[in-house]
């Protein structure tokens, strides 16, 4: 196995999973089950072996599974084209998420240099219709994606933003308490900007070259006080220059934290926010899929895939046309659903696993190949 896998995991007391020992082979993953049975919660663990919160956001004593509160640990090997490496992340109640990487402790943002994972849930579906948070989110795992430091970026501006806001509410005027925090601000802001205009054309050009039954869309970048300045300098000098209006408004009114992602699909001139529930859906995954068809062709690995629910949005043939694409790929993807027909169209290119609950306890069973007629 040369590129990169999830080729095991092993979760305790995560979520409705007491414990579950998985071994996976780099193939694309079926993952079926009733709705409540524990199929997100399997996903949302392999998305906590990237930088942040996962899939759902969730604060790390909310992963613990009830009524236990025991705190949760979760134990993963992911092949790389470098070597195997081995991830532990865990949380004892009322405690913040540790992370260890072979053995030793590390950041969280280290986990984006050993595998880049994306992923699509159904909390997303609105994502062109409701608040800019959500749009720079994505952007900035995709970013994270292509350029792993980007997460070390955000969170130097976010810390540095978090400080100055403090003074603005407090309404403090002398100028030296800003100038080192709007220097901080301007040195990530720029690389923030800069990383995103990366991502951003490498998407475009993923798109431009690609044959997919998923439409593309056009991406932009609008900041609602005009065009965002894009050298540390300029930045600086309009942090500053912009102090009287941060005092009135209490916090920061400019910068990269405000920019908010667009999409135009082209084929019919229209907004993304414009378009039907199902046309948002099929340019999202248009997004995904190019994201793991640029990575690809920029490091020569595609990323590990996480599509909750993905398959109950599409028809037959859209369905088909997703696995053949992400068969194409070689990426592995771990798709959930509630029947086993949904992944018809998979067959034997994939694994398959059922996920079952009883009394508030999940138990996952691989789902042994079926025997040809």
């Amino acid at each position: 196995m040369t590129g990169l896998a999830l080729t095991s995991l092993t979760l305790s007391h995560f979520r409705s999973h007491r414990r579950a020992v998985l071994a996976f082979d780099g193939r694309p993953v079926a993952i079926h089950g009733p709705n409540g049975a524990g199929k997100t919660n399997l996903i949302e663990a392999i998305s906590l072996l990237s930088p942040g919160r996962g899939l759902r956001r969730a604060a790390p004593q909310d992963l613990a599974r009830r009524p236990e509160a025991l705190g949760w640990k979760l134990v993963a090997t992911l092949a790389t084209p470098t070597g195997a490496h081995e991830i532990e992340t865990w949380a004892e109640p009322d405690t913040a998420r540790t992370v260890r990487i072979d053995g030793k402790a590390a950041a969280q943002t280290a986990l984006a240099r050993v595998a880049a994972i994306l992923w699509l849930v159904p909390a997303m579906d609105r994502l062109w219709i409701e608040g800019a948070d959500g749009r720079r989110r994505f952007l900035d795992r995709a970013t994270m994606s292509f350029l792993p430091d980007h997460a070390g970026a955000v969170l130097d501006y976010e810390k540095a933003m978090r400080e100055r806001n403090r003074l603005l509410k407090d309404m403090v005027r002398d100028p030296a308490w800003y100038a080192a925090l709007e220097g901080q601000m301007a040195q990530s802001g720029a690389r923030i900007s800069a990383n995103r205009a990366t991502a951003l054309a490498a998407l475009a050009a993923a798109q431009a070259e690609a044959e997919t039954a998923f439409p593309a869309a056009e991406l932009g970048l609008t900041h609602p006080e005009g065009p965002l300045p894009e050298t540390d300098e300029a930045l600086r000098s309009a942090l500053s220059d912009n102090r009287p209006r941060d005092l009135a408004a209490g916090r920061t009114l400019i910068g990269p934290h405000r920019v908010d992602l667009t999409a135009h699909w082209r084929a019919k001139d229209m907004a993304a926010a414009d378009c039907s529930t199902g046309e948002q859906k099929a340019l999202l995954i248009s997004l995904i899929l190019s994201n793991a068809r640029a990575l690809a062709a920029r490091t020569g690995t595609p990323p590990i895939l996480l599509l909750d629910e993905v398959a109950a949005h599409l028809d037959a043939a859209r369905r088909a046309a997703l696995y053949d694409e992400i068969c194409g790929l070689g990426t592995q993807a771990f798709m959930t659903g509630t029947g086993s027909e949904l992944f018809e169209a998979l067959d034997a290119r994939g694994q398959s696993f059922v996920v079952t609950e009883t009394g508030g306890r999940s138990t996952v069973t691989e789902v042994p190949p079926s025997a040809p007629p």
